[in-house]
């Protein structure tokens, strides 16, 4: 009996160590640090001088986490924007958090982790994916602290409202439940090699192969696609987007023109302040990558200097007034 447990233990992936090995057979340190924010601990992954201009906070989407974000991160420090990455509960090497990791409860989680991190506002939010709701969120929550968005192929309010979506969510929904079992029982740890379809420096694309089967990691994540709906519905019923806000939206291979690209473009197109370009030669996970970052970048600076302007008027207008 005590061997078939040993079995079944190491089928789930329990005995194996944390995090991706090694060329040399040794546990490869987590990047960044970690902190706590109240009994439990997130990682963060800082990058670039600390200055006196906004400080870019980078929220990935399904699946993803600080690794995601590495390319982009190395980019900004080379022209000294301060960027910081981190993983949310139960991803990547932060601890897990209580339930139900909904939009809210991402939301206060990023709130406790920035002010303990000493990551100071205002922010440039950057959300990939799924996680496009997750910045509208954090930006209603805190819009004193809020510089400005940037969208990088990512899902916004806009998008639930259109019954076109039901099938694409329901089937990605679907398939992340299948990633998640084959995860749990150790299938795609023998698929780690697939882990990095981003295009990343070795060791966060290290992470990404690690985190690919690993079974806590999955079972998280799919617990997040689940109630993603909720997350949305959440960040849509917090209010819209203030007008004068600098918005800048990224997008994957929707050249076409079709209504889709429209879509995701509109909370740039709504902005007095507004950026939007599609990448035709980039897709979805690669847009993150070495191939494609320069454009990340070149939307992050956009909205850094709009956000700049903008405080400078308001500086202006009081000091007028």
């Amino acid at each position: 009996m005590l061997a078939l447990g040993l079995v079944a233990l190491l089928a789930q992936g329990c005995l194996a160590p944390t995090g991706p090995m090694t060329d040399a057979g040794q546990r490869q340190p987590p990047r960044g640090r970690y902190v706590d924010i109240g009994g439990r601990s997130l990682r963060i992954v800082c990058a670039g001088p600390q200055g006196p201009g906004p400080t870019v906070v980078l929220e990935a989407g399904a699946f993803g986490f600080s690794a995601d974000w590495a390319e982009v991160q190395d980019r900004l420090a080379d022209q000294g924007v301060r960027s910081c990455a981190y993983d949310r509960a139960g991803l990547g090497y932060s601890d897990p958090g209580p339930s139900p990791r909904d939009g809210i409860g991402v939301a206060e989680d990023l709130e406790k982790l920035l002010a303990a991190a000493d990551a100071r506002p205002p922010y440039v939010l950057v959300g990939h994916s799924m996680a496009g709701v997750r910045i509208w969120l954090f930006y209603e929550r805190n819009k004193d602290k809020t510089a400005g968005l940037v969208f990088v192929d990512a899902a916004t309010p806009y998008i639930i409202t259109r019954k076109e979506s039901d099938p694409i969510l329901n089937s990605f929904s679907a398939l992340s439940r299948l990633a998640g079992l084959g995860a749990s029982v150790g299938v795609l740890k023998a698929f780690g090699f697939m882990g990095d379809t981003i295009g990343l420096p070795p060791e966060p694309a290290a992470e990404k192969r690690w985190a690919f089967g690993d079974a806590e990691h999955n079972r998280v994540a799919v617990q997040e696609v689940v109630l993603w709906r909720k997350a949305a519905e959440q960040a849509a019923a917090a209010g819209d987007l203030d007008p004068d806000l600098p918005v800048a939206v990224i997008t994957a291979g929707h050249g076409d023109g079709g209504p889709w690209r429209q879509v995701y473009a509109e909370p740039a197109n709504r902005a007095r302040r507004g950026y939007a370009v599609d990448i035709g030669s980039a897709n979805h996970a690669n847009l993150l990558g070495f191939r494609h970052a320069g454009e990340i970048v070149k939307a992050i600076d956009f909205v850094l200097a709009a956000a700049h302007d903008r405080a400078t008027s308001k500086a202006e207008a009081r000091a007028g007034g």
